[in-house]
């Protein structure tokens, strides 16, 4: 199962409720104000902040 793209314009980081944008390998979906990277598992995004990897600044670039 594959992440459906228009999802991106309804949902939104849990914690700062801002934008999230896809990885560029598609396997999460990225919060830059935060730096978190959530996890896309079977086509579904898991939007749980402890499920979510803190990314440094040097990551968040190489991911977009």
């Amino acid at each position: 199962m594959t992440f459906d793209v228009k999802l991106l314009d309804v949902l939104a980081c849990p914690v700062c409720k801002g934008k999230l944008v896809l990885s560029k390998d598609k396997s999460g979906m990225l919060c830059r104000y935060d730096r978190l990277a959530y996890p896309i598992k079977d086509g579904i995004p898991v939007l749980i902040e402890s499920e979510a990897n803190q990314l440094t600044s040097d990551e968040l670039e190489q991911q977009q």
